[in-house]
């Protein structure tokens, strides 16, 4: 079954992360977040939505084994969306990632008391999903387009996966195991069961990531049958339907077509990302484990095309994707609204995994950079820097006023929240955080690629020598990059490493001296015999770059964005302030760059002087245009991941040219 040509991320565990940039934030997901969390699951944060996932299973578990008692009143009825299991099953995941860099046996005790209840909710045919537990078993298995219970048992199954990882603990695991064969009783090819699949993807991924630990062929068969199965004709979800409406088509079956769940048409026939946009890039990235698993070239060409197709239309610069509100969907190509963006958290933490996964099939330059700028920009958005508040929709621009009064904005918050109560976002990003150290390198053979710049010391063993790889860089703020091996004797092997796509002037250097390496898919790749002690020395060039968008994008026409690096710059009222409509970069003159160590937990911010039209009278509406004016204005940019931390107000990402 395993294609011994693919490459494999190197394990978190092997990998200790000691970042300038990245472990403030990886502490703060460990100090802050993931307590903060877990007040959050139990609905101990004051004015906060409560979540009700903790109780629910507790109510659970009391229903199975009635001699149980969690305090919690038995017809008190399920709380919370359908799918409230997995923001505890998330939480569950980044917790375990946290224990794996910095060990804590109370936070680890909070986990195995948290796992008792949810073992204790398990029915005793492997069920466990509390919404069906709690209002009626006769209903399960009945409405897997809409009630998200494999969306669910996925995430529990990562979270399962991850703990028993880090740990070595399996009763989790083994609690999903009996969960996955009981999903395999009722669901699958063979005649007599469901030929169904998840309307909300992720336990295509859970069930390879299972299957990689088991080496059970079931596991990797149930996942390879949810892929393969996803919009054959007739349709399961319409069959699904006439089933609950007693022989009688949905009102909307005509117009959805299942678009919205990417079970429109086969997945091999897809090629432009569209419907919801959280379970578009779920679905990718367990189509990507598959085809690297089995060297399905067909299923590779599809996941090529649908990457292409996100990154070159449908991606904002932030890596932010799912344009539309209705639905949190994928639009059409080059359409980027950006005040009435939605690109929810959760959609660019998908797009990197979908994006991790295309690496290990082969790595390339444009997977690794979508990676990266999803994970400066559109993903840590989503989270206030101390960790307490968090944004759903990620937009390019707001307005406050706006966001209050214009229907079509008011999906947009103009500060963060505290929780929701559909909360997938807050735990989906703690999670990716504290997981970051396995997605920095890979290996293949005889060949280990650095694909993210992040200070840390990881090791692999190549053809059984051990090889510790070091990097020590001060990134996304200065571009030098120092990467040094340390091993006994010497070892050859070959090493990629990979060139950002922003970056249009670096030198390499090996020991100080110049040194033959090939260019390769954007990785700088050395194929020699290395001794302890060599090292690598990238030097990126960091100028102020002004970025334009495709001219057929009409939101940005006329405009540019400011970048510097892989970090996504904007305008925030409180430096510039209001109307910043009416700000110009034009020529811009005096462009400094200055690292503020005191400012948003240490920014590097850009300042330059443009152009700013000045007042016009109240009671003008209109006039002519050589009647404009213009007087000079310092325009003060920091990092798009850092606004909203000092206050309401309005920024954009996109300036007038």
């Amino acid at each position: 079954m395993d294609n011994a040509t693919y490459s494999t991320f190197i394990d978190m565990k092997k990998v200790a992360i000691n970042d300038s940039f990245w472990t403030p934030f990886m502490e703060r997901i460990r100090t802050q977040v993931i307590p903060y969390q877990w007040e959050a699951l139990n609905d101990r944060v004051p004015g906060a939505d409560p979540s009700y996932c903790v109780r629910n299973f507790k109510l659970a578990a009391e229903l199975t084994h009635p001699e149980l008692d969690y305090g919690v009143p038995r017809d008190i009825g399920h709380g919370g969306c359908v799918f409230q299991d997995s923001d505890g099953a998330k939480w569950i995941e980044a917790a375990a990632y946290s224990l794996a860099w910095h060990p804590d046996p109370k936070l680890e005790k909070t986990l195995d008391d948290m796992i008792d209840i949810i073992c204790n909710a398990q029915q005793s045919d492997g069920y466990l999903d509390t919404y069906y537990i709690i209002n009626g078993m006769d209903k399960r298995f009945t409405n897997l387009k809409d009630n998200h219970e494999l969306y669910c048992f996925g995430h529990l199954l990562e979270g399962a996966v991850a703990y028993y990882q880090t740990t070595g603990k399996r009763k989790l695991m083994d609690a999903l195991i009996r969960y996955a064969d009981c999903i395999d009783k009722y669901i699958g090819a063979e005649e007599g069961k469901l030929h169904g699949y998840p309307g909300h993807e992720i336990a295509e991924m859970a069930l390879v990531r299972l299957y990689t630990i088991t080496k059970n062929e079931k596991h990797f068969k149930l996942a390879s049958y949810f892929i393969d199965e996803r919009g054959k004709r007739p349709y399961f979800f319409a069959e699904e339907e006439r089933r609950r409406n007693s022989g009688k088509d949905s009102p909307d079956h005509a117009k959805e077509q299942y678009t919205y769940h990417q079970a429109h048409k086969p997945v091999r026939e897809q090629c432009v990302a569209e419907g919801h946009a959280v379970r578009a890039v779920y679905l990718y990235s367990g189509m990507a484990d598959i085809a690297r698993l089995t060297s399905d070239e067909e299923l590779r060409g599809a996941c090529e095309a649908l990457f292409a197709n996100i990154s070159k239309r449908q991606m904002y610069i932030t890596g932010g994707i799912g344009q539309s509100a209705s639905g949190e969907a994928f639009s059409y190509d080059y359409s980027l609204p950006n005040d009435t963006a939605y690109a929810e958290t959760c959609a660019a933490i998908g797009l990197a995994f979908f994006a991790q996964r295309m690496s290990a099939i082969v790595p390339r330059g444009v997977y690794a950079d979508v990676l990266e700028k999803a994970l400066y920009n559109g993903i840590i958005s989503g989270m206030s820097l101390d960790g307490k508040a968090f944004f759903y929709v990620n937009p390019l621009e707001a307005l406050p006023e706006a966001c209050l009064k214009d229907q079509r904005m008011s999906h947009v918050r103009i500060e963060r929240q505290k929780w929701f109560g559909c909360a997938c976002c807050p735990p989906n990003l703690a999670r990716i955080i504290a997981s970051l150290g396995s997605y920095i390198h890979s290996e293949n053979v005889n060949a280990v690629y650095t694909h993210l710049f992040v200070g840390s010391e990881a090791t692999v063993s190549l053809g059984g020598t051990d090889i510790t790889i070091r990097i020590d860089t001060k990134y996304p703020w200065e571009g030098l990059v120092n990467i040094s091996f340390s091993l006994k004797g010497a070892a050859r092997f070959r090493y990629g490493l990979r060139i950002p796509g922003w970056c249009k002037n670096y030198a390499l250097t090996l020991n100080g001296a110049d040194a033959a390496f090939t260019v390769e898919d954007a990785y700088a790749v050395f194929n020699r015999e290395w001794n302890d002690g060599d090292c690598i020395s990238a030097v990126f060039a960091m100028p102020v770059m002004f970025v334009q968008a495709h001219p057929k994008v009409r939101e940005d026409a006329g405009k540019i964005a400011v970048m510097r690096g892989p970090v996504v710059y904007c305008l925030e009222e409180v430096d510039n302030g209001k109307e910043l409509c009416r700000l110009h970069v034009g020529q811009a003159a005096g462009i400094s760059v200055k690292h503020e160590e005191a400012l948003l937990e240490g920014v590097t911010l850009i300042s330059m002087t443009g152009k700013r039209e000045q007042d016009w009278a109240e009671d003008e509406l209109y006039r002519a245009l050589e009647d404009s004016a213009w007087e000079d204005k310092a325009l003060r940019f920091i990092p798009y991941y850092a606004w909203n931390n000092r206050g309401t107000g309005e920024m954009t990402v996109w300036v007038n040219q």
